[in-house]
């Protein structure tokens, strides 16, 4: 019997290693390949509604250089994920509009716009926050969007929720016993 418990605990313990190795691998993989910290997000607002929707999970690549990317009016210029320069840690996406060089600190400005906003992103004048001229500074910038998976986002969206960290639970428990109710359930000769 005890023999038996042992080698269902160890098997659970190697699978969730596994697991736990795969998806770490993965992630860190991402970040690697596409060169940012943020490899993956999700669209969490319906500002760029038609090009991207809530929901959407999105590929964003770093490593940017400024002066290549396309800053034009929809849909030619590139979709940008960057630091808000209002809200300390919220990211946003939105496309960028229009660029200018600032020679006073060597460093590309962009306009931006959610495609469904009415107009470009006020977000003024200020060195400290990285912004001139209403647009943002390169040192905010993530990466740009290479990439979506429709609907997808839900996920992640719904496990930040409470009923999705309950779901969460409740998931995990019934993996852990439908792992060792069949050895408890199992007659074995003593």
């Amino acid at each position: 019997w005890s023999s038996i418990m042992k080698k269902s605990y160890w098997r659970t313990i190697i699978l969730a290693a596994i697991i736990i190795g795969g998806v770490v691998a993965f992630w860190f993989g991402l970040k690697a390949g596409l060169r940012t910290d943020y490899p993956l997000l999700t669209v969490a607002s319906g500002s760029m509604r038609d090009t991207l929707d809530v929901g959407d999970l999105i590929v964003v690549q770093g490593a940017l250089n400024a002066s290549g990317l396309r800053a034009a009016p929809e849909p030619d210029g590139e979709i940008i994920v960057f630091r808000s320069p209002r809200v300390n840690g919220e990211l946003i996406v939105h496309r960028a509009v229009d660029k200018e060089f600032n020679d006073n600190d060597g460093l590309w400005y962009f306009a931006t716009k959610g495609d469904a906003n009415f107009g470009e992103d006020l977000w003024g004048d200020d060195p400290a926050r990285g912004t001139w001229k209403n647009m943002i500074s390169e040192t905010r910038l993530i990466g740009k969007v290479v990439g979506k998976a429709p609907w997808l986002g839900y996920i992640p969206l719904y496990i930040r929720t409470r009923e999705g960290i309950i779901l969460i639970v409740v998931l995990f428990l019934i993996i852990i016993l439908a792992e060792y109710i069949p050895v408890l359930l199992k007659k074995h000769p003593e």
